[in-house]
């Protein structure tokens, strides 16, 4: 019974780790660079709903809607600021890359300063509530998480595979030059990725925030594991992501039964280690681009 409660608590730790992992993954699928500040965005989120229901009162989905809205416009403001100009001015991918590991810490510390160090909470009484999983004790809104964030993945493989908008995505991602040439505005794709993949971390923040507690420092173990599902699952496949997500989560809470929850994050290197060296391409193969 404690297997099965910890192979739970792992699938619905999973669901968390697929929201992230989405957005992260749309973004690096369009632009070919690991965006670090998206952790921060997700922090960004939980405090945002915070300060908007906690501290101003508005009413809980009002709050939740603009934190959400809030973090793709920050997540646009990153592109257009600062990404943009970068690849206008023909820096490599090292330097997008440590752009954003720049941001990440700058919100980190901006969010530090203005809302504090110490742990905060934010409580809806809406999503209170523990059921029973076939013996394994969950709360409600840990089933509406993994709800949202299985539907949120197929939305994404959906559009991505299916629709026009997707295939302006892969087309963009594989060369933004030869989009162009075909008609395709590369800008505004981009700008829509980082949109939409901003959204969806702003909404596991808050559902984390929701869930457990809220600290400044919660965006840097989102990130890892976002990247570490994203590399497992395949660097192009939302589907590949959900199920990297499913993966590291399960292993990280099982391990917790024989070495102890400090050891999550070496477990969570452990096997991005073993895929690179086993599988380095991700579990499921990058989808093609339709004619």
């Amino acid at each position: 019974m404690l297997l099965w409660q910890l192979s739970v608590n792992g699938l619905l730790a999973a669901s968390v780790y697929a929201l992230v992992a989405v957005g992260f993954g749309l973004i690096y699928r369009t632009t070919r660079f690991f965006n670090f500040a998206h952790g921060a965005v997700f922090t960004l989120g939980a405090y945002l709903a915070h300060l908007l229901y906690r501290v101003a009162g508005l009413p809980v989905g009002l709050s939740i809607t603009a934190s959400i809205v809030g973090c793709a416009l920050l997540g646009v403001l990153m592109e257009v600021g600062v990404y943009r100009p970068l690849r206008r001015a023909k820096a490599s991918e090292l330097a997008l890359l440590l752009a954003s590991v720049g941001m990440f810490t700058v919100f980190q510390n901006v969010i530090s300063a203005v809302f504090g160090d110490s742990t905060m909470a934010l409580r809806v009484v809406a999503f209170t509530g523990v059921v029973e999983l076939l013996g394994a004790r969950v709360t409600v809104l840990q089933l509406i998480t993994a709800l949202v964030a299985f539907i949120l993945c197929l939305i994404v493989t959906i559009v991505l595979w299916r629709t026009r908008i997707g295939n302006a995505v892969l087309a963009v991602g594989a060369d933004p030059y030869l989009a162009e040439c075909c008609g395709i505005d590369s800008n505004a794709v981009t700008l829509q990725v980082f949109f939409f993949g901003s959204a969806l971390a702003a909404i596991a923040g808050i559902l984390v925030a929701i869930d457990t507690d809220i600290t400044p420092l919660m965006g840097y173990a989102a990130m890892l594991n976002a990247v570490v599902a994203v590399i497992i699952g395949g660097t192009r496949n939302p589907l590949g992501w959900l199920i990297g997500a499913i993966i590291l989560g399960v292993a990280q809470h099982v391990g917790v039964w024989k070495v102890g929850s400090h050891w999550q994050d070496t477990i969570a290197f452990s096997l991005l280690l073993i895929f690179m060296l086993v599988r380095p391409n991700g579990i499921m193969a990058s989808p093609e681009m339709r004619e």
